[in-house]
């Protein structure tokens, strides 16, 4: 009786056992072939990466019998991981995953063409003490048919631009107290300058005069720099940095030589600010780089101190060849105070008051920098699947650490 009933237990465990791993390997096939989709979906951050420039394949279908394959070709051809997140609810055609900042009629026929006339933007942070020099900018900007122009007021006045003749033409955002770097990070996101294809950042205290936009745009096409900036005239700017000086026998420089200080510039370079470098004041991008670097830009760190030196890693490629500064069309850097100014005190004491603002406001600009090459540290040490492209020995002097 008890050789019975071991027999009939082992013969039970081994059904069981059978069966179950039948049942497995038929999930696993199931699962394999894409029959089940599930309701929900796990990290749809990841998977909406870049949804403008992804692409659904369409598979063709075929004529099998087996009905479960051909629903299986349908979920195939209607996957909606590609399309982007929150428009799942609707049919692709009518889907407008970017904007431009080209004002539109409020009456009158809709045009065909959706597409913006202008090609390229100008944002430039504004107060009212610089109206003059913006005025000439702007202008300069505005004769070619192919910028649009937006203007960051920091100061809040916006009705004392009235009289410009371009001000009905141009974009006018107003936030008191903040930096062009708070604005484009809040009002040029990607997709909304997508349209264009350079993005010029600049601040208001420039000079104009022997600057032309649409040869310079040439000039960085025919170069292909994807970060650039203008160069500046040595006899009447404000130089912070060498490699921003005009050279007057070239069209456009990417490197500079020095044997002074601790940082030796030379020939084998490669790192910031030695090469591949322009300074805050006047960048210009291309569309590519700016999505890169909008990234780049910190929320809070509303200086961008210390984002200069990293700006390498967004030049689509190599640093020492996509970034540059370009001689034949320059500028003037006046260096005015601007940010912490009391424009509308006029008190015996607004003059010290004015100078303890700005002391403050660089104390904080020094803190943001130090904080941002503190993330980028971390961020380098958290992320194992980011590698450096542009990793240096550890005795060249011209990382900074």
């Amino acid at each position: 009786m008890k050789s019975y009933n071991s027999v009939s237990f082992l013969c039970r465990l081994l059904i069981t056992t059978s069966l179950i791993c039948l049942a497995y390997f038929i999930c696993n096939a199931w699962l394999g072939q894409d029959y089940f989709s599930l309701p929900f979906r796990l990290n749809s951050t990841q998977q909406y990466t870049n949804p403008i420039e992804c692409e659904v394949v369409i598979a063709p279908t075929r004529d099998i019998e087996v009905n479960v394959t051909s629903e299986n070709a349908q979920i195939e051809r209607c996957n909606p991981k590609c399309r982007p997140i929150g428009s799942e609810a609707l049919p692709r055609g009518v889907v407008s995953t970017t904007s431009d900042l080209e004002m539109r009629p409020l009456s009158g026929p809709i045009s065909e063409n959706n597409k913006p006339k202008q090609t390229s933007l100008l944002a430039i942070a504004a107060g009212i003490k610089q109206k003059k020099l913006v005025n000439q900018i702007v202008n300069k900007f505005l004769e070619d048919e192919k910028f649009v122009v937006m203007i960051f007021h920091y100061d809040g006045n916006v009705n004392e631009w009235n009289d410009c003749e371009w001000n009905n033409r141009v974009i006018h955002v107003s936030a008191k107290n903040q930096t062009k770097w708070w604005f484009a990070k809040r009002f040029l996101h990607p997709d909304i300058v997508a349209e264009y294809e350079y993005i010029f950042l600049w601040d208001e205290d420039l000079g104009v005069d022997n600057f032309h936009p649409g040869r310079y745009i040439s000039i960085i096409k025919d170069e292909g720099l994807e970060i650039s900036q203008p160069a500046l005239d040595l006899g009447k700017s404000e130089v912070h940095h060498q490699i921003t000086v005009r050279n007057r026998r070239s069209k456009v420089h990417r490197r500079y030589y020095s044997d002074k200080g601790h940082a030796k510039c030379e020939a084998n370079s490669t790192a910031p600010p030695c090469v591949g470098w322009v300074e805050m004041m006047a960048p210009v991008f291309s569309r590519s780089a700016w999505r890169c670097v909008w990234y780049m830009i910190q929320n809070d760190l509303i200086h961008a101190w210390g984002l200069d030196m990293q700006l390498g890693y967004c030049a689509q490629g190599d640093r020492t060849v996509k970034v540059g500064v370009v001689d034949e069309e320059y500028i003037v850097h006046h260096g005015l105070p601007t940010l912490g100014d009391n424009s509308n005190q006029n008190t015996a004491n607004s003059g010290s008051r004015d100078v303890n603002k700005r002391v403050a406001i660089r104390q904080r600009s020094y803190d943001e920098m130090r904080a941002f090459r503190n993330r980028w540290k971390e961020a380098v040490k958290e992320d194992e699947c980011w590698f450096d492209p542009f990793e240096q020995p550890s005795n060249d002097h011209n990382v900074t650490k």
